[in-house]
């Protein structure tokens, strides 16, 4: 459960289906390693979104932008780091995390 005592999007997607990697997601990943002090939310977000782009995981983007967004990243901040992984992740990733993050900052507004 959420904070807000609202089933978390693991649980609603898998609940009854692989209660296992509910309980990796919501008690460990997010948990725990999620809350760990050595990074702000914030970085842990920047850091999150980074690795999702290079690896062309655009489905999980969708959700950790917004995160992203709730922990601080400004959407300048995320345009800008996706940019800049153009050089080093490859062209095709970074055009591809661009167009998830325009639809996702887009449809926000």
């Amino acid at each position: 459960m959420t904070a807000d005592n609202e089933p978390s999007g693991a649980r609603k997607a898998f609940g009854d289906f692989a209660p296992g990697l509910v309980h990796f997601t919501d008690d460990v990943l997010f948990g725990e390693v999620w809350k760990r002090p050595e990074l702000t939310p914030k970085e842990r977000s920047l850091v999150t979104v980074t690795a999702l782009a290079t690896n062309g995981n655009t489905e999980q983007l969708v959700y950790h932008l917004g995160l992203a967004k709730e922990n601080g990243n400004t959407e300048t901040e995320l345009i800008e780091a996706l940019t800049h992984l153009a050089f080093y992740a490859g062209w095709p990733r970074a055009m591809a995390a661009m167009a998830v993050a325009k639809k996702v900052f887009r449809d926000d507004r």
